[in-house]
C-alpha cells in the first residue's frame, strides 16, 4: 500500500514508522522543513506514571514497550529507562503516593513507594528537603529535539519512505488524495492527517465540529547540571494533575493543601529530566483559554527554580532557554487520541494532549491496525 502522512511530528513520524515497519510506501509531507510544534517543545518523557486506569494507562504501557524496541534500533532517540521519583514534601502527598502505590495496577506502572533515605538511593541528586518519593520503573525518556530526525533517517534507508518539508496540505481532491501548496497531488490507499495542534484550515473544512481543544504550556531548559540526576523527577502538585492519582487521599490534599497561589494561577506541576547534554529541561504551566498569550512570563520560572532547588539542595545552573509550545488536547474523556475519517481514504489522528510524545507509537500502531494497514 501506499500511504500518504501528513505532519511529521512525533504522532505523525510514528505512523510512518508503523506503515514502513509494515511493509507498506508512504509520503511523508510537513509544513515546516521539519518538526516545530510541541513534538520537539517538550520534556521527552515516556510518562507511565500517573495515567488514568484502563486505555490510557494500556496505551502508556504499550508504547513504553515500543520505545524500548525502537530505541534498541534507532539509537540516535536516546531512549533511557531511568524511571521516575514523584518527591514527596507532606504527609498529605505521601498518603495520595500510598494509596496509588496500593492499588491493583501498581506493579504493571512499576510504583514503589520509597522513602528518604530509598530516594536518595535511586537518585543521590536529590539532596534537598523531602519525606520520601514515589518511584514509578517505567516512565523513560527520549531526546524530543533529536528523535523525529533520528527515525527520519532510518525510515529513509529503507527505501520505501519519502519525505517532503516544506509541504502543507491545503485539501482533499478524491479518495485517498491531497493537495499541496506547491500545486502538487498526493495519491494512495490511505491519507493520515497528524496535524497536532493545528486545527484550522484544512482540518476545519473538514470537521468545524471536533472536540479538541488547544493547550499552551512554559518550559526551559538549563546548562549541564554538572552531576547525574539518575530519574525524572516530579512534585506533590503532579498528583494533583494526573487523573491516575485520583482518590479519596487527592480529594483530602486538595481541601487541606492549597497549591502554591503561582502554581495554582498557572495550573502548575513540576516535571524536570536531565537532557544528554547534562542540562535539565523543567515545566510546566498550563494555559486553557484563548487567545493565548504570546509571550512568556517570568513568574512561573522563579516558582519552579525554587522548586528545584529546593529538591536539589543546590542552586541551579543558568537558564539557557525558555520558551513556549502549544498541543491538541481531545475533549471526550473516553479516548486517548481523536481518530477519525474525515473523508473518503482520509483519517485524521490528533488530541492526545500531553500523553503525544508518551503515547505516539502505541496510537499509531492501532491506527495501523484499525485501518488494516
Amino acid at each position: 500500500m501506499r500511504v500518504i502522512v501528513v505532519g511529521a511530528g512525533a504522532l505523525g513520524t510514528m505512523h510512518a514508522w508503523h506503515a514502513v515497519e509494515r511493509g507498506h510506501e508512504v509520503v511523508h509531507l510537513e509544513r515546516e522543513e521539519e518538526a516545530r510544534g510541541a513534538s520537539v517543545r517538550n520534556f521527552g518523557l515516556v510518562w507511565v506514571s500517573g495515567r488514568a486506569a484502563g486505555p490510557e494507562l494500556d496505551t502508556a504501557l504499550r508504547a513504553r514497550e515500543l520505545w524500548e524496541r525502537i530505541g534498541a534500533e534507532v539509537p540516535g532517540l536516546g531512549f533511557r529507562p531511568s524511571g521516575s521519583l514523584t518527591v514527596l514534601r507532606t504527609e498529605a502527598e505521601r498518603a495520595v503516593a500510598a494509596e496509588a502505590a496500593a492499588r491493583p495496577d501498581a506493579a504493571a506502572r512499576g510504583f514503589k513507594l520509597l522513602d528518604r533515605a530509598e530516594a536518595l538511593a535511586v537518585n543521590p541528586a536529590l539532596r534537598g528537603g523531602f519525606l520520601g518519593a514515589l518511584w514509578c520503573e517505567r516512565d523513560a525518556a527520549v531526546e524530543p529535539r533529536k528523535a523525529q530526525r533520528a527515525l527520519r533517517t532510518r525510515l529513509l534507508a529503507t527505501g520505501r519512505y519519502s519525505f517532503l518539508p516544506g509541504r502543507e496540505a491545503r485539501e482533499v481532491v478524491g479518495p485517498a488524495a491531497v493537495r499541496d501548496d506547491h500545486g502538487d497531488t498526493h495519491r494512495g490507499d490511505a491519507v493520515l492527517l497528524c496535524t497536532g495542534a493545528t486545527l484550522g484550515g484544512l482540518v476545519r473544512e473538514l470537521d468545524a465540529t471536533l472536540p479538541l481543544r488547544r493547550v499552551r504550556l512554559q518550559m526551559m531548559q538549563t546548562a549541564p547540571l554538572g552531576e547525574e540526576l539518575t530519574t525524572a523527577i516530579a512534585d506533590g502538585d503532579s498528583l494533583r494533575y494526573y487523573p491516575g492519582f485520583a482518590g479519596p487521599g487527592l480529594d483530602a490534599l486538595n481541601a487541606g493543601q492549597p497549591q502554591h497561589p503561582v502554581a495554582g494561577e498557572h495550573r502548575m506541576q513540576l516535571l524536570a529530566v536531565q537532557r544528554e547534554d547534562g542540562g535539565l529541561t523543567i515545566g510546566d504551566t498550563h494555559e486553557y483559554e484563548t487567545p493565548f498569550a504570546f509571550d512568556v512570563v517570568e513568574e512561573p520560572y522563579a516558582y519552579l527554580t525554587e522548586v528545584v532547588e529546593s529538591l536539589l539542595g543546590r542552586p541551579l545552573p543558568p537558564i539557557r532557554r525558555r520558551w513556549a509550545g502549544v498541543y491538541a488536547q481531545c475533549l471526550d474523556p473516553g479516548e486517548v487520541v481523536l481518530r477519525r475519517r474525515v473523508a473518503d481514504g482520509v483519517w485524521l489522528v490528533t488530541g492526545p494532549g500531553g500523553r503525544g510524545m508518551t503515547c505516539s507509537p502505541a496510537i499509531a500502531e492501532t491506527t495501523a491496525d484499525q485501518l488494516g494497514l
